[in-house]
């Protein structure tokens, strides 16, 4: 794809902006939290079947897959686009805010669902110009990290299995007109973990007479401060936060038990096995030593680390420097938070790209899930333009 295509594509994708804009408010103001994500599902399932694709609902129970075969051989792509909201109660003061109570497109995914719909447009009106198999899944639950496995176990990977991967973050941190395009691990693999610490009750004025889990609590959470700082090589990086600790009743009572627990974040699986043992060791032996005993417990719910191929990623960031120039192209953003779409990623080599939808001038600077969380509508064009070039070109073989 030459340079003047893909000005072409942004003119295209300028004359959705009226449409693109108005599916992102609609969106937004019905916002769907986890496995809840009926309505948008419906409007998702309803549109790509009017563009001509093959669509297949209740895909990891509210996703939907929608597959379209180009004009010739080549290779299946997989195209991820997020749809779930958060439970946050939105505090800003626009026509299309939230309608429901306690429910907010916090963090872009209504953006990113309408984005997805227009490159499926986009793609359906170009289908002469790509081979291969376009294959689009809009998929819940990303904020509970649950929706890619989910969809995963429903076949999503499956006929046809992808060659593969493209999928985007809308990002307010950024300037709209800035995008981040990372080779390698762009954004962490997470973890949770649970310490519940068995004690034994007595009186607060008798401490000598129990085993004090609050104490025992104090030194461990401590301790594992030392894991990233005195175990992770400096070259690495890696997190370990506690984010919550429960137990006690009363001033004068010290209890049986305390349970916290945390999150764990890292950019290669090495680490992140590293941080889970420290914290197993560090837990187990220091309890004991203070006539306790711990349970370590690890959540099921984790992601790998999102790794970008470079391959995939050079597509995408050759489109992006035509789009907005050289200046204008990051190509060392990374984040410790974690996206699921690191499955999909997993299975296919493939690409993630952050598009900055944030503008000082407009008000727009507020983070990602705050209740005061906005975007630059001015990013939706750009990205269904700079996604809608990268995919033609991956279906196409470019980066093999």
């Amino acid at each position: 794809m030459v340079l003047s295509d893909i000005q072409q594509l942004r003119l295209e994708a300028e004359a959705l902006r009226e449409r693109l804009i108005a599916d992102r408010r609609d969106l937004h103001a019905h916002p769907e939290i986890a496995f809840q994500e009926t309505r948008t599902a419906g409007i998702v399932a309803q549109r790509l079947a009017e563009l001509g694709f093959e669509v297949q609902t209740g895909v990891g129970k509210t996703g939907v897959v929608g597959v379209m075969d180009g004009e010739r051989p080549g290779r299946a792509l997989l195209l991820r686009f997020d749809m779930d909201a958060l439970p946050i109660h939105e505090e800003v003061d626009a026509p299309f805010r939230s309608q429901v109570d306690g429910l907010m497109h916090a963090c872009g995914h209504d953006a990113h669902t309408a984005i997805g719909l227009a490159v499926a447009e986009m793609l359906a009106q170009r289908r002469a110009e790509w081979g291969g198999i376009a294959k689009f899944v809009f998929q819940p639950a990303e904020e509970i990290v649950a929706g890619a496995r989910a969809m995963i176990r429903d076949g999503a990977l499956e006929n046809p299995r992808p060659d593969c991967a493209l999928s985007m973050h809308i990002f307010s941190s950024l300037p709209t007109g800035v995008i981040a395009m990372t080779d390698g691990p762009t954004m962490a693999g997470s973890g949770a973990f649970t310490v519940a610490l068995r004690g034994r009750g007595a009186h607060g004025a008798m401490p000598h007479q129990g085993a004090d889990p609050i104490v025992g609590a104090a030194h461990i959470i401590a301790a594992l401060q030392s894991i990233v700082s005195r175990n992770v090589n400096p070259m690495d990086q890696g997190v370990v936060t506690v984010g919550y600790i429960r137990g006690g009743t009363a001033h004068n009572i010290i209890p049986d038990g305390v349970e916290f627990g945390g999150t764990t974040r890292a950019f290669s699986e090495a680490v992140g096995r590293l941080l889970n043992d420290r914290i197993s060791q560090i837990a187990e032996h220091t309890a004991r030593a203070l006539g306790l005993q711990a349970t370590v417990t690890f959540a099921d719910a984790s992601t790998p680390p999102l790794v970008n191929d470079p391959a995939m990623s050079e597509i995408v960031r050759r489109h992006a420097r035509r789009l907005v120039g050289d200046n204008r192209v990051v190509s060392d953003f990374r984040l410790m938070g974690a996206e699921d779409a690191a499955f999909f990623l997993q299975a296919a080599p493939g690409a993630f790209v952050f598009v900055g939808a944030g503008n000082a001038d407009k008000g727009i600077t507020e983070p990602h899930h705050s209740p005061r969380f906005q975007i630059d509508e001015d990013a939706l064009p750009l990205a269904v333009a700079l996604l809608t070039a990268s995919a033609i070109d991956m279906l196409n073989g470019a980066g093999s």
